[in-house]
């Protein structure tokens, strides 16, 4: 029997590793719906157990969400953002609160450790950013801007932080989003590209907690 429970339980985690795989991979999107059970249990060679059991763990872990009569679906990419969903949920100021913590810090050290590729990437990304923003795409603008964020964190180069804030990707794109619904007068990000660039901490930090605050304030009720 212990040897039964360890061998169906090595193969459950086999079919959750393949899972998390294909959602880390972008092969299943955040929002999207997963293949159906009878599809997964063809495609992954593996009984309707061992994909339920898998599924019900990647749903404890926060990275599906099972619908009753609509399906399973991706809610995060990692088990830190699915965390921080449940966590945080709809509450935006809570979203903002945290990325403040982790974005001031994340500018103060970017300008000081990044490099003159990255320097360029941001500006890029920035351009696309604004160019969405002056058509009105606001898909676009959001996903830019995510990427934005997201690698100017990177910037500072350090490892745990830019982990942090990876896990935090859905919520804060989440943010964006909400705040783009209500904000159409998107606060320009010039300022602190210019900090980053001229490897001014000080200012860049105070540009990335400014934004910020003005979002904060924007939002308190």
């Amino acid at each position: 029997m212990p040897l039964a429970t360890t061998r169906r339980a090595g193969l459950v985690d086999q079919v959750i590793d393949q899972m998390r795989g294909a959602i880390a991979a972008g092969e299943w999107p955040v929002g999207r719906r997963i293949p159906p059970e009878p599809e997964l249990v063809t495609a992954l060679g593996v009984g309707r157990n061992t994909v339920r059991e898998a599924v019900r763990a990647l749903s404890h872990a926060g990275l599906l969400e099972v619908r009753q009569g609509d399906g399973t679906f991706v809610r995060a990419t990692s088990e830190l953002s699915g965390a921080v969903r449940r966590l945080c949920g709809s509450e935006l100021r809570e979203v903002l609160q945290v990325r403040r913590t982790l974005e001031v810090e994340g500018a103060r050290l970017a300008a000081t450790h990044r490099t003159d590729d990255e320097v360029r990437r941001l500006q890029e990304l920035l351009g696309e950013r604004d160019e969405a923003m002056a058509a009105k795409d606001w898909e676009r603008l959001v996903e830019r801007d995510t990427a934005f964020h997201v690698l100017l964190v990177q910037c500072s180069h350090n490892t745990l932080l830019a982990e942090l804030y990876q896990g935090l990707t859905e919520a804060v794109r989440a943010s964006i989003t909400a705040t783009v619904e209500t904000d159409h007068d998107q606060v320009s990000h010039a300022g602190l590209l210019d900090a980053v660039r001229e490897r001014d901490a000080a200012r860049a930090a105070a540009e990335a907690g400014g934004f910020l605050e003005d979002l904060l304030e924007r939002h308190k009720d």
